[in-house]
């Protein structure tokens, strides 16, 4: 029985689920909503170097392949989303998160994602009645279209965002031209503006609550504001030689500490905001250049990061106050380059990995 129980955790823990896309899949987003007929449901967007791009819904169904094989699961795309140049970066609402209030006004109860590319874009989707509803099928529609810079026809493209997880009508944005924008998507209007950087700004990320925020640039540099005092900045570190940092991810469960990664590095640095300056730790592990990094949501000590070796590596950072942490504890190699990654916060066992033109679904 020990035996049995042992391999179907062994045949468990090795689910997983691969999507192929038309095209090379950059940016990813799991949704926050848990659906009754679909056990996962996630976005994707392309990244074609053209102006037409495209986004699409993936859901999952189970078929019956043969009557004498149990049935599998089967990743399908639900809904394709033209999109102008490749999106920086998708997000579902937040709506239907733990910390998630019901100020969003009258999006409530709405099914939407947000996109960053020229523009911020607000997209709702809702079921398509031109297919059987057993199809799953979905339609969108373009809900809102936020330009950051309002003096002129022409954009500075935004490299990212973040959307409030405790007020789902705020959505901060980083942008090229050096400035973030915090925009009240319930109003249609920009709360606020600033010059965050000396140079591009490549990252935002909300900490708890409404007000404070971070953010990374090419002026090698991690600052933090508070809405409530925009006068003033913290920089809470800067890189040795000033060398850009591409990302930021705020660990959900303690958000004393951040993530971040240098342009073309093979380390990820962990940081703790009551230490500036000082990196708590710096996982190696990777071959090659660093894309992405995510911290479990359901851990404050568990993050996992993505490169350029093909590999997502999962960390275990309990002991990184004692001592540096040399090895991860689960590795799982990909067929190509990870381009990115996300940790689902509905789902947490769940890993979804973007490379080439590849979806993976991977339980951890």
């Amino acid at each position: 029985a020990a035996a049995a129980a042992a391999a179907a955790q062994q045949q468990q823990r090795k689910e997983i689920y691969t999507y192929q896309a038309p095209w090379t899949v950059f940016s990813l987003a799991w949704s926050n909503r848990i659906q009754q007929n679909s056990q996962f449901r996630l976005a994707i967007g392309s990244y074609i170097e053209k102006y037409e791009n495209s986004v699409q819904i993936l859901k999952t169904r189970y078929t019956q392949h043969h009557p004498q094989v149990e049935p599998t699961m089967d990743i399908y795309s639900a809904c394709t989303i033209d999109h102008p140049y490749p999106c920086t970066k998708i997000l579902w609402s937040p709506e239907g998160m733990k910390n998630a209030s019901t100020s969003g006004g009258n999006y409530g109860s709405r099914d939407l994602l947000a996109t960053t590319g020229d523009y911020l874009r607000i997209w709702s989707l809702s079921p398509d009645d031109e297919h059987p509803a057993e199809s799953g099928m979905l339609k969108s529609k373009k809900e809102l279209m936020l330009n950051n810079n309002s003096k002129s026809d022409y954009c500075s493209p935004l490299t990212s965002f973040d959307w409030n997880e405790y007020d789902p009508s705020i959505i901060g944005t980083s942008s090229i031209d050096t400035t973030c924008t915090i925009w009240d998507i319930v109003a249609e209007t920009a709360k606020t503006q600033l010059i965050a950087h000396e140079r591009e700004v490549f990252d935002i990320a909300f900490s708890a609550g409404t007000d404070v925020f971070a953010t990374v640039g090419a002026d090698g540099s991690v600052r933090m504001f508070d809405q409530r005092n925009l006068e003033h900045s913290t920089i809470i570190y800067e890189t040795r030689n000033l060398e850009p940092l591409l990302r930021l991810e705020w660990n959900k469960q303690d958000h004393n500490y951040l993530a971040t990664f240098k342009v073309d590095s093979l380390t990820t640095t962990i940081l703790d905001i009551r230490v500036p300056s000082v990196p708590v730790t710096e996982l190696g592990g990777h071959h090659n250049c660093v894309n992405a990094v995510a911290w479990a949501p359901h851990s404050s000590c568990h993050i996992c990061t993505a490169g350029d070796d093909s590999q997502a590596l999962i960390w275990d950072l309990t002991q990184m106050s004692k001592r540096s942490v040399e090895d991860p504890i689960l590795a799982y190699n990909a067929e190509a380059e990870v381009n990115n990654l996300q940790w689902s916060s509905s789902q947490p066992d769940w890993v979804s990995i973007a490379f080439a033109d590849k979806l993976q679904i991977l339980r951890v």
